[in-house]
């Protein structure tokens, strides 16, 4: 297991305490308090999963985060992007609590073909209007099998604690299905919007695990 990159920062300002504590000559404190910067380096660890090994086929929608299914079904009004040219989207929301892996995964690979950020509110993630109120970044991807083409939207949300986003891709990457796409700091949402041919197979309450829970299917040579 590897840790981010994005650790180091957040554990260094983590540590202060704990420095200020032993200079005092406050050894039990100090010690103590090296329980936070510790916290937030297990926060950004980064295990590797199947799919790092083991590609899918591709009609196969993972994951893109570890958390708990809040939603899954017809897209939420007002949540979900304008119908495509397949029809009305479908949408899976997934919780991020600050135990979980917070490292995004592509849900579907393809070509990176927008990038939208919007910056935004801290609501908790869990809330409807976090979707839409919220600082998230929208990623689109578009890929072509058997001579059509086939679109998702993922969105990254931060929540009350996460208060910052990360995205490590941009428009014109080739990226593949599991492929790791950034993190969002301390607590999140991810929702990720699929065409009305997509069987999904998960319903709220579901854990999932990035990179190697199943969300959805195309049917196959579609």
């Amino acid at each position: 297991m590897t840790i981010d990159r994005e650790a180091w920062p957040a554990a260094a300002v983590g540590a202060v305490p704990s420095l200020i504590a032993a200079a005092l000559g406050r050894k039990k404190a100090a010690a103590l308090l090296l329980a936070l910067p510790a916290g937030i380096v297990a926060f950004f660890r980064d295990p590797d999963r199947r799919i790092d090994t083991v590609p899918v086929d591709d009609d196969v929608v993972l994951a893109p985060a570890d958390g708990k299914v809040m939603h899954a079904g017809p897209g939420q009004p007002g949540v979900a992007p304008p119908p495509s040219a397949q029809g009305d989207w479908q949408q899976v929301s997934i919780f991020l609590s600050v135990f979980d892996v917070h490292i995004n995964r592509a849900p579907y690979g393809g070509t990176v073909t927008e990038v939208t950020y919007r910056p935004g509110k801290w609501l908790a993630a869990y809330k409807f209007e976090s979707a839409t109120q919220n600082e998230r970044s929208d990623i689109t991807v578009e890929r072509q099998v058997g001579g059509r083409t086939r679109s998702i939207v993922f969105r990254q949300i931060v929540g009350a604690v996460a208060r910052r986003v990360v995205t490590r891709v941009e428009a014109g990457d080739e990226i593949v299905t599991g492929e790791r796409i950034g993190l969002m700091k301390f607590g999140s949402r991810m929702d990720v919007f699929v065409p009305p041919d997509v069987e999904l197979s998960v319903t709220k309450g579901d854990r999932t695990v990035a990179g190697e829970t199943v969300l959805g299917r195309w049917p196959s040579g579609d």
